[in-house]
């Protein structure tokens, strides 16, 4: 059995969908199955089991000789949710429960952990170990990520393998239940759709033109290859970065929206939120040397190519992967 927390959520069931294409059909699914939207992301997937999250810990002490590997993946990812508490049972508490359960039973864990770690990039985005300790995140989302990373460096016990993946910023199919934090895509495509125009935050830094703030955008299918990849690895234990490597523009992703949707560019620009901006990033970018350097050698998709395919084959149908 292959375990999945979150896995009615954006990139659980994706993973759902790798494992499922690549033969693994003996495979846990836990979530709060409670949202009918979440749960389409579900459907026409092959699972043999359904834990609610809130029994998952307890499941897993119950059944852990029938499971061979453990991804973490569900998560509260609000980023404009403020109550640290939420935050501590669900990401840091609860992550630490399920991370003391695979070392006393020998189980391989891999969870997701989060760019969001880096706050204003003020150390850069090496996923450098060292430099946990000194991240200072911007949001108690990211907070909760970076103190479960704090704390998995610090144990003295361990899963024999563990990984944690600081997912950039993702994008791609089975989002559509995520409402305001999905990705810059999703909206930009909805806009187009239904107005003809995209808004994009102007610029309040003298350094970046409108529109060209840079972001690390990551295909949500190339962050499962690597979560594939992990599964058959099992060494190389730590903390990595995922991201496509390359940042890009605000201005390349919209313009390729529009090209998706067979539309000549219209944008506007709206002042970036007096209370988020000084809060805002204008620059995120993975080294991905660390992934590389055990081994992982796939090609990530361009932000042409990942655009492209999202664009036609799941948006433009209100497709699933």
């Amino acid at each position: 059995m292959i375990v999945i927390t979150g896995a009615a959520g954006f990139i659980g069931s994706c993973l759902v969908s790798k494992l499922n294409r690549e033969g693994y059909k003996d495979l846990v699914i836990v979530d709060d199955f409670s949202d009918p939207e979440k749960m389409k992301n579900l459907e026409g997937k092959t699972y043999s089991q359904k834990v609610e999250r809130e029994q998952f810990v307890a499941w897993l002490k119950e059944n852990q000789r029938l499971v061979q590997f453990v991804f973490h993946i569900g998560a509260r990812t609000d980023t404009t949710e403020f109550n640290k508490e939420i935050f501590d049972k669900l990401n840091l508490n609860y992550t630490k429960n399920l991370w003391k359960i695979c070392v006393e039973y020998g189980l391989p864990f891999v969870y997701a952990s989060s760019a969001a770690t880096y706050g204003l990039g003020e150390f850069g985005y090496d996923d450098n170990e060292a430099l946990i300790d000194q991240l200072k995140p911007l949001n108690p989302y990211g907070d909760s990520k970076n103190d479960f990373d704090k704390w998995a460096i610090k144990q003295e016990k361990k899963p024999y393998f563990w990984v944690g993946l600081k997912f950039f910023n993702v994008y791609g199919p089975n989002e559509f239940h995520k409402a305001r934090m999905a990705s810059v895509i999703f909206h930009a495509y909805n806009q187009i759709k239904e107005k003809g125009t995209m808004k994009l935050f102007r610029s309040h830094n003298p350094d970046y033109k409108d529109g060209e703030q840079l972001r690390d955008f990551v295909y949500v299918k190339d962050v499962v290859e690597v979560c594939y990849f992990l599964l058959h690895h099992r060494k190389d234990s730590g903390i990595y970065n995922l991201g496509s490597g390359k940042a890009r523009t605000f201005l390349d992703l919209v313009k390729n929206t529009f090209k998706g949707v067979n539309k000549e560019p219209n944008i506007e620009f709206i002042d970036t939120p007096i209370d988020i901006r000084d809060k805002y990033q204008y620059f995120t970018e993975a080294n991905m040397t660390k992934l590389k350097s055990i081994g992982y050698s796939k090609l990530f998709h361009t932000l042409e190519e990942g655009v492209k395919d999202y664009v036609e084959n799941y948006l433009i149908g209100h497709n699933y992967y």
